[in-house]
């Protein structure tokens, strides 16, 4: 059994380290980007707004952390004109991966072919970069809606589910991971899961870790498998990992 530090020290090597707020600016991107890397290690990656990807591009080169970005966020809308134009700009802008908000209003509506559309031009747009899709679980409520939309993003080419976008009052949660790592499982599929929103502690992070574990196999859980989108996580796995003090009060994406 690992201790605190290789707990904190492995879900930091999995850590999408997030600023999606309206009051982003340059200096906090570039700020944002320091702490993806140091002494501790790096992050998987960093996830920006798109007009945000060229600046931490050129701030993170060389340091092994990707670039992510959203499209479609974080409504989640059918506009699969303008969620394409955002992907394209986002990868000739230097993007690694792309974290796309499923058309879930829509999808809960039982408009399934508007959403299928909008994640198979996406993929199509980033083909050959990471794709992430944002199901918003914190939504769809029930686990049937989880498990079908899951198996609708895998349908559609997703490199990963992830739960949420943050943006609303429920974000990822043990259960929905439940749902989603199960259907990652029986897809027999090599797709990953990203828990993203309202993860801020070690602890919080050693559990969904542990039910990775425990559904997907101890030895699963890796950067091209599992993610954490957080901004206020790291700051509780650097003080579990002898970095600092632990923070009283954490928040963020």
């Amino acid at each position: 059994m690992m201790n605190e530090s290789e707990v904190a020290a492995r879900a930091l090597a999995l850590l999408d380290l997030t600023s999606l707020n309206d009051d982003d600016t340059d200096e906090k991107i570039i700020a944002l980007c320091k702490k993806a890397h140091g002494e501790f290690g790096h992050t998987a990656a960093v996830c920006v707004w798109p007009r945000f990807v060229k600046l931490a591009k050129a701030e993170l080169q060389g340091t092994g952390v990707d670039v992510a970005t959203v499209v479609n966020f974080p409504h989640g809308s059918t506009d699969v004109a303008a969620t394409v134009a955002e992907t394209t700009q986002a990868i000739a802008d230097g993007a690694d991966e792309i974290d796309v908000v499923l058309p879930y209003k829509a999808f809960m509506d039982g408009d399934v072919e508007s959403a299928k559309a909008l994640l198979v031009a996406t993929r199509k747009a980033c083909a050959g970069k990471v794709m992430k899709v944002i199901i918003e679980s914190g939504v769809l409520t029930h686990a049937q809606l989880i498990t079908e939309a899951s198996k609708l993003s895998i349908e559609c080419g997703a490199n990963f589910i992830k739960t949420s976008t943050g943006k609303t009052p429920v974000s990822a949660t043990l259960e929905a991971a439940n749902a989603m790592l199960e259907v990652i499982r029986d897809s027999n599929k090599p797709v990953g899961f990203k828990a993203s929103g309202g993860v801020r502690t070690t602890e919080q992070a050693d559990s969904y870790m542990t039910l990775a574990d425990k559904i997907m196999g101890p030895k699963w859980a890796g950067k091209m498998t599992f993610r954490f989108g957080a901004s206020g996580l790291r700051d509780s796995l650097l003080a579990s990992m002898g970095y600092g003090s632990k923070p009283t009060e954490s928040k963020g994406y």
